[in-house]
């Protein structure tokens, strides 16, 4: 704070016998930006919109001032939800090309510049576009969707992998919100069928379950399965993606002919986000096409998804179009956190089960371990056992794991989760007008990251 400046001195005075004057408290936050007290500015910014949440010149000069004081991340997820919500506003795109440049996503970055320039050359960024000269110029990378299939060499659709899980609920540890959603919306209209049917409610739909990585979506999904005796396929991006047009959508298309003719079955997506992506961040049509059969395909206009339950996970639900939230899709939003303290014990015992062990108390491990994801965990107990590798490597005797070998390991570990908070805060704080990412504050606030 600039104390030496007596404009920014008398404002402060004025907001302690009037703090709910909105316009006063935007020329305090306009004062401290020529002041070039950023930080400060961006706070007045973020209390005025708490207010004036729909005003998209607050939400620019939010994203000015994170962006002069160098928090790019911020900065980009202020500007998503502006120019999804302004399309039109031209310096807005513009700063959101730059944010886009200075984090190496080059293509993005040309097309959001692009867009500007078309109706605003005079915005034209001598600088960035010298930044960007190569995707302007038009120099295309390899990817999907990007060759027609030639005349009689059409790929033949795959097959496939069909599973039988032999887990269920019972080996996922904790989560028990998480199951109880799951429970609702999937297994019960499967095992009550007459009693569902008879409020107009059938088996099948979309549950989408978010969260950070590592942190057992693709188990409660398998879980789920095993729970119902369904049939499961678990779709990754490599299943789908095609480098021929049109090919995508067939491969998507026998994906669900199979989940319909093995029904109940649970169809299960791992980064939904990267398969549907929102369709306003895409350039090509083809990656239009692919999300319109999914969306076609889950509403099953033509065909019948009773008893194909439709699961998905992702890391940034933020990505995902909002077409995908709407009834009969993934209608059940699910924020998956880090495993509790319960679920944290229960995946110790399962990653030191059939190891040499000697005096341990898992349940004290749990207790040193808050935030870690399942893959943290796991990452523990093997830095564990090297260390007693590498010891008896030396001593040419077999060391049995103790307590401390455990503690130490996880003192080398950090939490993976709290970077994924970091990102999904700022979505949480500025993109969340329908209270979508609610759960996230509420457990960064009782987790005290």
């Amino acid at each position: 704070m600039n104390s030496e400046n007596p404009e920014i001195t008398s404002l402060r005075e004025a907001l302690l016998l009037s703090p709910d004057n909105l316009p006063l408290r935007r020329v305090l936050a306009d004062a401290l930006m020529r002041g070039q007290c950023f930080r400060e500015a961006a706070e007045e910014y973020k209390r005025i919109l708490k207010h004036t949440s729909g005003d998209h010149t607050v939400l620019f000069a939010l994203a000015n001032a994170l962006w002069r004081a160098g928090a790019v991340t911020e900065t980009t997820m202020v500007l998503e939800n502006l120019i999804r919500n302004h399309p039109k506003f031209a310096e807005g795109r513009l700063l959101y090309a730059r944010a886009l440049q200075h984090d190496g996503e080059l293509e993005k970055a040309a097309y959001h510049y692009k867009l500007t320039i078309a109706d605003h050359p005079e915005l034209a960024d001598l600088s960035l576009e010298h930044a960007l000269r190569s995707q302007l110029e038009g120099e295309k990378r390899s990817g999907p969707e990007t060759q027609r299939v030639p005349d009689g060499e059409i790929p033949e659709n795959f097959e496939p992998d069909i599973e039988k899980p032999k887990i269920n609920f019972s080996d996922v540890g904790g989560m028990e919100s998480v199951k109880e959603e799951v429970r609702m919306k999937i297994i019960l209209p499967l095992q009550n069928p007459e009693l569902f049917k008879a409020y107009g409610k059938v088996a099948g739909g979309g549950i989408l379950l978010y969260g950070p990585p590592g942190c057992g979506k693709t188990h409660i999904a398998r879980a789920t399965a095993g729970e119902v005796k369904a049939a499961f396929i678990s779709v990754g991006i490599s299943d789908v993606l095609d480098m021929w047009i049109g090919q995508s959508e067939r491969n998507l298309h026998e994906l669900f002919d199979q989940a319909r003719r093995n029904r109940p079955c649970v169809l299960f997506f791992d980064e939904v986000d990267a398969l549907g992506a929102n369709r306003a961040d895409l350039r090509k049509h083809a990656g239009r096409n692919l999300i319109n059969q999914f969306l076609a395909e889950m509403d099953g206009i033509d065909v019948n998804n009773e008893g194909v339950l439709i699961l998905a996970a992702t890391n940034a639900p933020w990505h995902l179009d909002p077409a995908f939230r709407r009834p009969g899709r993934f209608d059940r939003v699910i924020f998956v956190p880090p495993p509790d303290m319960a679920a944290r014990e229960s995946i110790l015992k399962i990653h030191l089960k059939g190891k040499p062990g000697g005096e341990m108390d898992v349940r004290k491990t749990a207790e040193k371990t808050a935030h870690y994801s399942g893959a943290d965990l796991k990452g523990v107990i093997e830095t564990a056992i090297e260390g007693k590798l590498r010891a008896a490597m030396k001593t040419g005797k077999i060391e049995p794991l103790n307590h401390k070998d455990i503690l130490d390991a996880a003192s080398k570990i950090k939490p993976s989760t709290r970077e994924w908070f970091s990102t999904a805060r700022n979505h949480a704080l500025y993109a969340n007008q329908s209270g979508q990412y609610d759960e996230i504050l509420q457990y960064m606030k009782a987790g005290k990251l």
